[in-house]
C-alpha cells in the first residue's frame, strides 16, 4: 500500500462533509421557519414532524462525527505510511474506511426518514383537499 491510496479518498470525505453539512443547513432552516409559522399553536401534524426532525438532527450529527472520524483515520494511515509504518497504516486506513461505511449508512437512514417526512406533510395536502 502507498501513500497515495489513502490520499484518494480526501476529495471524497471533503464532498461527503460537505453534503453533510448542506443537509444540516436545510434542515436548521426548516426548523426555523417550522417554529415561526407554528408560533404557539402546534398542530398534531407538526408534532409528528418535530420527532422527524430531532431524530435526524441526531443522525446527520453522527454521520457528520463519522465523516469526520475517517479522515482524521485516513489521515493518520497517511502519517503512518509516511514514517514507514506499514501495519499501522494499514490498519488505520481500514478503521478510515469502517468509519466512512459507517458515515454513509446512517446517511441512508436519514434520507428514509427524510422521506417519511415529506409522506407526512403530502399527508397533510390530502387533508386539506378534502371536502
Amino acid at each position: 500500500m502507498t501513500l497515495t491510496t489513502p490520499a484518494l479518498l480526501f476529495p471524497a470525505i471533503s464532498l461527503l462533509l460537505l453534503a453533510y453539512t448542506n443537509r444540516f443547513l436545510v434542515l436548521a432552516q426548516l426548523i426555523r421557519e417550522l417554529n415561526e409559522r407554528e408560533g404557539a399553536q402546534v398542530r398534531q401534524l407538526v408534532v409528528r414532524q418535530i420527532a422527524n426532525l430531532k431524530k435526524r438532527i441526531v443522525l446527520i450529527r453522527s454521520m457528520q462525527a463519522y465523516g469526520v472520524l475517517s479522515f482524521l483515520l485516513c489521515t493518520l494511515s497517511m502519517f503512518c505510511l509516511f514514517m514507514l509504518w506499514e501495519l499501522a497504516g494499514q490498519l488505520s486506513f481500514a478503521a478510515s474506511l469502517i468509519a466512512l461505511l459507517v458515515s454513509l449508512a446512517l446517511s441512508l437512514y436519514e434520507i428514509q426518514i427524510s422521506c417519511d417526512a415529506i409522506n407526512i406533510e403530502l399527508e397533510s395536502m390530502q387533508e386539506r383537499t378534502k371536502p
